[in-house]
């Protein structure tokens, strides 16, 4: 029988279980486990700024040097391609976006184990995303997020019930880290991860959003991501194209998913090993930043710049080709990284297209143009991911602006009806289908047991 001076008595170590276990002390956990991802995700952000900043400066000097510096170039990426798969060959869960996997884990089917995964996903994208490859920060945020949620979860042990709860909303916090939009991290974890509007779990995501955003606000401000002010809404007689917008959108954002498909399919079949097949995309980089800048990356610069460049129609639907096409063989190699901006910026340059071809037919006028990029976004979002309210409110958000908000609803209700007359399925719901297929072996994709 303990009967020291430290012994504490029944009644207080039942308040402290209760405590514990109460709904106040989960919602403390989800804002302690949002401050932790917000400010691993901002020093994510801050080192792709430099890497950015590095790669423009370093293909503006490669231009005048001689053939040696192209090739330690492409020896380096190619080096850098080789450890990005042999990181994805050493943990197979930190392929691609990671919000798949994410979704495995929350429906008990995919297990993480997060000493080794989170640093090897965090350096992999770093080195993808740094070197120029179409993808985007975004899914890699949520997967990070979910990583540092089961860290903590390690140390505060939890039933599977509200640990499912602290996962969603460590994922919530990732996403409003990595686009400083709280609310779109709350409603695509609501949406997209867990199909649940019970009060405590939207108590608990709100939580962990904002404070993953406090973070990220404490390095860059409280800033959107694009700052759009000018914009103003539409008048109802524009409705008919906004429409036709969402329609278009729903139907290149079809061929946007096909491409992701096809091209894991082309590399599944090729007689190479996992730890090659990133190469090629690192190497694209080389002639791709010399031709087409605005294409590598994810698309935040391609989005920003798109109007001010005031491109020819041609330029603007061959950058959409090429932003599918080199999306697509980045994102089908394996390496660890998002669709999120890929697809925003497809969305945009589907917006701006359909504004100047309408302009040209003399049914639209030219200011409306930022409009309908905008609405693209929405668009082209709503109808890949199959979330719609996380498209509005993310858009919403990245803009700065709510005048728009109508025809946001409009863009992106168009484009999910038809993207569902053309039977487009979510992409996380078919990536997921087809990450367990490849894991069916030694995955228990029925979930039956943790």
């Amino acid at each position: 029988m303990n009967t020291g001076i430290w012994a504490a008595p029944p009644q207080f170590k039942k308040t402290l279980r209760a405590l514990y276990n109460s709904r106040l002390a989960t919602i403390l956990e989800s804002m302690l486990i949002g401050l932790m991802i917000g400010l691993l995700i901002a020093a994510f952000r801050v080192i792709l700024a430099r890497l950015l900043l590095f790669r423009v400066n370093w293909y503006k000097a490669l231009s005048g040097q001689s053939w040696q510096w192209w090739a330690l170039t492409a020896a380096v990426l190619a080096a850098l391609g080789i450890l990005t798969g042999l990181a994805s060959k050493i943990a197979p869960n930190i392929k691609g976006s990671g919000i798949p996997q994410v979704k495995g884990v929350l429906l008990r089917f995919v297990s993480f184990n997060w000493r080794v995964e989170l640093p090897l996903k965090y350096i992999s994208t770093l080195a993808a995303l740094g070197a120029g490859l179409s993808l985007g920060r975004e899914g890699p945020s949520v997967q990070i997020g979910a990583y540092i949620g089961m860290a903590v979860l390690t140390i505060f042990r939890r039933p599977y019930e509200q640990r499912k709860r602290l996962l969603m909303c460590a994922s919530a916090a990732g996403l409003s880290a990595a686009f400083n939009a709280p609310l779109a991290g709350v409603l695509f974890a609501l949406e997209e991860l867990s199909f649940s509007l019970k009060p405590l779990y939207i108590a608990c995501a709100l939580g962990a959003s904002v404070a993953a955003d406090f973070s990220v606000a404490i390095v860059f401000g409280l800033n959107p991501v694009f700052n759009f002010t000018e914009v103003k809404a539409l008048s109802h007689e524009h409705f008919p194209w906004i429409v036709l917008l969402g329609i278009i959108c729903a139907v290149i954002a079809d061929i946007f998913k096909r491409v992701l498909y096809t091209s894991g399919d082309i590399y599944a079949a090729l007689p190479v090993p996992q730890i090659v097949r990133p190469v090629l995309p690192f190497l694209l980089t080389i002639p791709l930043c010399i031709l087409f800048f605005d294409i590598t990356g994810g698309g935040h610069e391609l989005i920003e710049d798109i109007l001010q460049k005031n491109s020819t129609l041609q330029m603007l639907a061959l950058l959409l080709v090429l932003k599918i096409l080199y999306t697509g063989i980045c994102f089908g190699s394996g390496c660890s990284g998002g669709i999120f901006l890929p697809l925003l910026a497809c969305g945009a340059l589907c917006g701006v297209i359909t504004a100047r071809l309408l302009s040209a037919a003399g049914f639209l006028e030219n200011a409306a143009e930022l409009n309908f990029m905008i609405l693209g976004m929405c668009a082209f979002f709503t109808a890949v991911v199959k979330a719609p309210l996380t498209g509005i409110v993310l858009v919403l958000e990245m803009s700065g602006n709510m005048y728009h908000l109508a025809d946001m609803v409009l863009a992106a209700f168009s484009a999910f009806l038809c993207s569902e007359l053309i039977a487009s399925r979510p992409v996380y719901n078919v990536l997921l289908e087809r990450f367990a297929g490849l894991r069916a072996q030694t995955v228990d994709i029925k979930g039956s047991g943790e």
